[in-house]
């Protein structure tokens, strides 16, 4: 491979691993030509899932260590383990720059420490922000802070506009980025003196990475008047809560309702593709990936319960955010 895109994966975070992060390798790898994986992890422990899965022995490394960050470990205790874990050793070749990106499906609060610990900060950036992909009408959206920051200043959600609209763009080229902040009404009368103070900054300084559409509320996510959706971490981790359960227990309903009875069967059946597309709408599995911004390298936090499709289609979106060149765009824009 020429020059290959190289992503570090800490191979032993998060539920049945290694078995599904090595079989969601597995699956990036075949779509996917000019990407190498850095494995690190118990070697021993890993290798029988590469025989398994098929893995092509000149597109990985793996990186032996004994030595986990568990999922019940405090960010702190989990930096204290030190620097032999499979998560430490991932993030550090960031830092020593032998990855381009690090994905890692363990424990999120230490992810985010150890990455602070490595990584420098991209200057003109105070706090960095967890964004994640939300499905839309129109397509897709890019919302943060997902719970990184539980207060933040309007100087912050300022950024988090100019950091989720370069990801939008790194993302998706061809689409113009449309940035809303979360709000309780729409009107410029409501909310907090914090969220008041970004509005007016959004208003009276025009970016040419987006258009500020003004506030957005939280039934009217979906609609797709927007595409990047701005809230503090308190806020726009309780909306995100919010959504999973909700399509978790439309998704449930659904299949009870169209499995408890030789009506319900036979209409799932006359309606086999509408249902799929609906399905695949809410499967979160296909939106897997969330990106911790404002680092000076890509960090992307998988879901710790998701299954070796959501893994793969969260290297998917670290590799489309190395393509799309993330981090420059945040810093061309910062500041």
């Amino acid at each position: 491979m020429n020059n290959p895109i190289i992503i570090a994966i800490d191979a032993m975070g998060g539920d049945n691993s290694p078995d599904k992060v090595i079989e969601g390798i597995s699956l990036h790898s075949k779509l996917s030509q000019d990407v190498f994986y850095k494995i690190f992890g118990n070697k021993n422990i890993i290798f029988p899932f590469i025989k398994k899965h098929k893995i092509p022995e000149e597109r990985y490394n793996i990186f032996h260590t004994d030595e986990i960050v568990h999922g019940e470990d405090s960010p702190l205790s989990a930096a204290k383990r030190g620097k032999k874990t499979s998560l430490w050793l991932a993030v550090e070749s960031l830092k020593k720059n032998d990855a381009d990106a690090i994905v890692s499906a363990g424990n999120t609060g230490a992810l985010f420490l150890i990455s602070k610990l490595n990584l420098k900060m991209i200057e003109n950036i105070d706090k960095p922000a967890l964004s994640a992909l939300w499905p839309s009408k129109q397509g897709m959206n890019v919302v943060l802070d997902l719970g990184a920051n539980i207060e933040c200043s309007s100087k912050n959600l300022l950024d988090f506009s100019i950091m989720g609209s370069a990801l939008l763009k790194a993302l998706f080229e061809d689409i113009d980025a449309k940035v809303a902040l979360l709000n309780i009404g729409s009107e410029e009368i409501k909310g907090n003196a914090m969220i008041k103070d970004t509005y007016k900054l959004l208003i009276e300084n025009k970016y040419s990475l987006f258009e500020f559409k003004g506030y957005i509320e939280g039934n009217h996510i979906m609609d797709g008047d927007v595409n990047v959706i701005v809230a503090d971490g308190f806020t726009g981790n309780i909306a995100l809560k919010t959504a999973e359960g909700t399509s978790n227990f439309i998704i449930a309903e659904l299949k009870k309702a169209l499995s408890s009875n030789i009506t319900g069967k036979f209409s799932s059946l006359l309606n086999f593709n509408n249902l799929k597309k609906f399905k695949n709408k809410l499967d979160p599995r296909l939106y897997n990936g969330a990106i911790l911004l404002g680092l000076d390298k890509p960090v992307i936090k998988s879901h710790g319960s998701t299954d070796a499709i959501g893994f793969a289609n969260s290297l998917k979106v670290c590799e489309k955010t190395i393509r799309g060149n993330l981090i420059n765009r945040i810093k061309e824009n910062i500041g």
